[in-house]
């Protein structure tokens, strides 16, 4: 019988909850960034957790650690330049078509 840990129910947990996030408060993109960040981190939660419990090594952890950084700053990067270029950050004001 395998034993669950407090890490792989709480990455679950938050894998849930950063999705329903995600999928009700789609007005803002900040809002949107911050739901897709948690989904990172939870994913680095189970990751790490897996990883313990089976005795990998952990640079993928480290990768994906790094990749989270790289994409929350490119993420605030689009949401600053949105912001200057539209004057908010309310997704249901771009279209396509006026680009």
């Amino acid at each position: 019988m395998t034993q669950i840990s407090f890490f792989f129910i709480f990455s679950m947990v938050g894998g849930l909850f950063s999705m329903v996030t995600l999928s009700l408060q789609r007005k803002h993109l900040l809002s949107c960034l911050l739901s897709l960040e948690a989904m990172t981190l939870t994913l680095f939660i189970f990751l790490l957790s897996e990883s313990s419990s089976q005795s990998f090594e952990s640079f993928t952890a480290l990768i994906l650690i790094t990749l989270a950084a790289c994409e929350a700053s490119l993420g605030l990067a689009i949401l600053v330049s949105l912001i200057r270029t539209h004057g908010n950050d309310y997704v249901y004001n771009y279209n396509l078509q006026k680009c």
